[in-house]
């Protein structure tokens, strides 16, 4: 399922399925996100309990999947973003009505843990979800980067997964081609969905991979992706887009360290533009795109509808 372009004089909603803004600061960005889209005649509509703190770390699962659910059944409603990241949006899965979800498609936008949520709608409700900014992260950092991916994707209906200035930054870390739709994000949330109830179907996909270096450090990232080695993922995905780590050591080498000893004739591409960076593009989550590493010049591309006009 596809979500419809957002259109002038559309409403967006705006929730905390994970943490909760908690100093004025962050609340005043927030804002000024807010004051952005209005000026650009869109109404924002805030969640219910986008601010209520009853756990130490936001309100409860169900309140969280409650105010979710308000805005997928809400008709005017044609975009929810997550307002920031945090550590437990997988704790909503339970209580989410995937069926209603489906029959409503919507534009559903955020990285880092809403991670989990992006490929968990994709995965039980068939919806083509994006990996972009929070909402409150559109006015802070590369604001202008950051508000051009997200105009060009929903408004526009943009199919660019990098700008001019991201091209030369492509770094190529295996050579080859492959076309497959996107999965992951985030790597350690991602590496929650590899096993049990919620394990995501990473056949043929193209695996996105980020992390905050700073929460998970190179050796968690060899955690990660070792269980990933483990559970076969290597051997099922068509290809690998890693995105920002800010850490000397980087991804790519841990990744290739990891996989070293496995036959894995597929192509790895390098970028710096998703994920804890300032440059965030927003990327569909479920849609096929393609990665070629084979020349000097590496690209990737979207080669599906990914919104409806």
């Amino acid at each position: 399922m596809i979500a419809k372009i957002l259109k002038k004089g559309d409403t967006i909603g705006i929730i905390s399925p994970s943490s909760i803004l908690r100093d004025s600061e962050d609340i005043e960005v927030m804002n000024n996100s807010i004051k952005i889209f209005e000026e650009m005649g869109y109404i924002i509509e805030k969640g219910e309990h986008y601010l209520t703190d009853e756990t130490g770390y936001g309100t409860t699962a169900k309140h969280k999947a409650y105010d979710m659910m308000k805005m997928f059944q809400n008709s005017k409603i044609k975009a929810i973003f997550s307002i920031t990241g945090g550590n437990n949006c997988i704790s909503l899965d339970e209580y989410l009505d995937y069926d209603k979800i489906k029959n409503n498609p919507k534009i559903f936008c955020g990285f880092s843990d809403t991670t989990s949520l992006l490929n968990l709608l994709n995965s039980k409700a068939d919806l083509v979800t994006f990996m972009g900014p929070s909402f409150k992260s559109i006015s802070s950092g590369e604001t202008e980067y950051r508000l051009k991916s997200v105009i060009d994707r929903f408004i526009k209906n943009r199919d660019n997964l990098a700008y001019e200035e991201d091209i030369e930054e492509f770094e190529i870390i295996r050579q080859g081609k492959a076309i497959g739709k996107t999965i992951g994000g985030n790597l350690s949330l991602t590496t929650d969905l590899i096993s049990g109830i919620n394990k995501l179907d990473f056949k043929n996909k193209i695996l996105l991979i980020e992390e905050l270096s700073y929460e998970s450090g190179p050796e968690k990232v060899s955690h990660d992706l070792y269980r990933m080695k483990q559970e076969g993922i290597f051997y099922e995905i068509a290809g690998i887009w890693i995105g920002n780590y800010e850490h000397e050591i980087q991804i790519d080498k841990i990744l290739l360290d990891t996989i070293n000893d496995i036959e894995f004739n597929k192509p790895i591409i390098k970028s710096n533009n998703f994920g804890h960076s300032e440059k965030k593009i927003v990327i569909p989550i479920g849609t096929t795109i393609e990665i070629n590493t084979n020349d000097n010049k590496p690209y990737v591309k979207i080669l599906e509808r990914f919104l409806e006009e």
